[in-house]
């Protein structure tokens, strides 16, 4: 039997906090987390996202009362098949850009389709990230889960319906769905074919930003998140379960489906964001604010105010900055910025940039406006105007990220990039101010 809830959704109304979802009426215990007998002769079973002793503000962890206990499953086996991996390339300070990857020809499910492109740690690292294209045309007839990381998932091409323990998420581009490290999730193509982006976060679990100056309110709103009611299925028929170990494939068979979570309570949970509703802010006086503005979610290093990923997005604006070069500025960043391209066009590029596309501007890496969009804005006769038909986003992170070699080696990858600044003019003039 599977009870399905998959329309269904209830408002994530802040972060840390405890959160409910029952498919069947009082499957949901009363006062304690783990009684003798559970009701409908569930098993209790926590997953925790964070160690046990974290501070209570920081504490991610779920119970979760299911059919059958995870701890149900044969020994894991290395797949054959195996995503596509190995070292990666030596360190390489220049700016790269690819055009967009295609969806495949061979069938292809979500998990057989990530193609990874940079990352600033191994997949056993407590902190870092690594950065993945994916594509897809098949549905999945397995379940996944990654012990390495938690996972932002950015469509930018087709709808995802990700069944997961905890319920159904049916993410769109423009839309981002997080899904907690070792939950189990199945994805569903809506449309036939899909690609977008993923981050794969190996340090503290993303959240909310603080506002600090900006006050109470503004950016991504708690009450626009989004996560699951209950959906279980209760189905007994053979089914490989997959996890992603050490950036390796393992899997096993199982005679049940793992997703079949009758009722569950906790912070440790996946969720859903329109980054529509994003509350933009920008200066109503003179210059180009910085970029920080922009960030929806955010995972902290050990250094205040220095992330370990922050996640950012350009979305529809208005521009009414007077005696201002009004697009982002030229700069030298100690931070590394990787940006893809939902859709639109990136109001710092003229060309060359794609919806699907991504581009990896490193530690120093000089980096702005092409010539173009410069002589554009030099000339512009400043009066308001609003920036619409885009969404732009950048995973930005505190260490080094290194292209993988398959990333170098794809025909994607713009040989010529550093053209779009090559036609930049010295203006220069010491008898005129």
């Amino acid at each position: 039997m599977t009870r399905d809830t998959s329309a269904d959704l209830t408002y994530l109304s802040g972060f840390g906090n405890e959160f409910a979802s029952e498919a069947l009426t009082g499957a949901l215990p009363v006062g304690q987390n783990s009684p003798q007998k559970a009701p409908y002769g569930l098993y209790a079973e926590l997953l925790s996202g964070t160690a046990f002793t974290m501070p209570r503000s920081e504490l991610r962890r779920t119970w979760l009362y299911r059919i059958r206990p995870s701890a149900l499953h044969p020994r894991f086996e290395r797949l054959e098949r195996q995503p596509l991996a190995g070292p990666l390339a030596p360190g390489n300070p220049n700016r790269l850009r690819w055009n967009p990857q295609p969806i495949p020809d061979a069938p292809t499910d979500f998990i057989e389709g990530w193609r990874p492109m940079v990352a600033n740690a191994e997949a056993s690292s407590p902190a870092g990230v690594s950065i993945y294209l994916y594509t897809a045309n098949r549905c999945m007839d397995r379940v996944f889960f990654d012990a390495d990381g938690e996972l932002l998932l950015v469509p930018q091409q087709g709808r995802l319906r990700i069944a997961t323990e905890l319920g159904v998420l049916q993410v769109e581009p423009q839309q981002i769905a997080v899904i907690p490290r070792g939950m189990k999730f199945r994805v569903e193509l809506l449309d036939g074919q899909a690609r977008g982006y993923i981050a794969e976060n190996h340090g503290a679990p993303l959240r909310l930003p603080d506002l600090g100056p900006i006050g109470s309110n503004g950016l991504a709103n708690p009450r626009d998140f989004l996560t699951p009611v209950a959906h279980y299925e209760d189905r007994q028929a053979p089914v490989q379960l997959v996890q992603k170990f050490l950036g390796e494939h393992w899997a096993c068979e199982l005679q049940h489906s793992p997703l079949d979570v009758v009722a569950w309570h906790g912070s440790n949970v996946p969720y859903l964001y329109d980054l529509r509703r994003f509350n933009t802010l920008g200066t109503v006086s003179f210059d180009h604010p910085d970029p920080s503005i922009f960030t929806v979610l955010t995972s902290p290093s050990s250094v205040q105010g220095l992330a370990n990923l922050d996640f950012v997005i350009f979305p529809p604006r208005w521009m009414v900055a007077e005696n201002t070069f009004r697009p982002p500025w030229f700069h030298r960043n100690l931070m590394n910025e990787f940006m893809g391209l939902i859709d639109g066009a990136y109001d710092a590029k003229a060309e060359g940039f794609l919806p699907g596309g991504a581009s990896l501007h490193g530690v120093m890496s000089a980096h702005g406006p092409d010539a173009e969009t410069c002589d554009k804005a030099i000339a512009a006769q400043l009066a308001p105007h609003k920036i619409e038909q885009t969404m732009a986003f950048m995973f930005e992170t505190s260490q080094v990220l290194r292209p993988s070699q398959q990333a170098l080696d794809s025909a994607q990858l713009q040989t010529d990039y550093d053209r779009c600044w090559a036609s930049l003019p010295s203006t220069f003039n010491a008898n005129r101010r």
